[in-house]
């Protein structure tokens, strides 16, 4: 049996990152960015960002309110029902919640990656996707090294340049 400090002496941890408010609030807008990525209802898509948005804010924090209200704390917030209750307590639960897997399984979270690269937003990074099959930074050196862009509808010369200056930096 192993225990937590000889695991320690080889680098070895847990990955638990703690879930704090900012960082549930994170997932919930990353959740919203790979489904506006992928075209998904525009009114879930808001509702996830507006969740987001109370929840960074909250002052109390939303581990306190689940361990001693449960999901029923949680629906007092505004802009928190009971789908997105039930996502945060499987958050704080697990790490992760079964919507996100799912999302994540079938669209790449480093499709998200490519909305650091100036020049590319949600549309461009969503267009990139869906048609060429981007969802990396290197797919999108390879695709611009191969003078993908000139493809690209709604690319033109400036912005194929911040593109390359861009990912030249990364």
């Amino acid at each position: 049996m192993y225990n937590g400090a000889g695991m320690r002496l080889f680098g070895w941890r847990r990955k638990s990152k703690a879930m704090d408010n900012e960082a549930i609030a994170e997932r919930f807008n990353r959740l919203a960015n790979l489904m506006e990525l992928r075209g998904d209802d525009r009114y879930r898509i808001r509702s996830y960002r507006n969740a987001a948005e109370v929840i960074e804010t909250w002052p109390t924090p939303l581990k306190t309110i689940a361990a001693e209200d449960g999901a029923k704390g949680l629906l007092a917030m505004p802009g928190v029902g009971k789908a997105i209750s039930g996502k945060i307590i499987e958050l704080l639960e697990k790490g992760t919640f079964d919507a996100w897997d799912k999302l994540i399984a079938e669209t790449p979270e480093s499709v998200l990656d490519l909305l650091r690269v100036s020049g590319i937003g949600l549309k461009t990074a969503s267009l990139l996707h869906q048609q060429f099959k981007i969802s990396s930074l290197d797919d999108l050196k390879r695709f611009v090294a191969g003078g993908g862009l000139e493809l690209v509808d709604g690319i033109g010369e400036k912005s194929a340049e911040r593109i390359r200056e861009s990912l030249a930096r990364l």
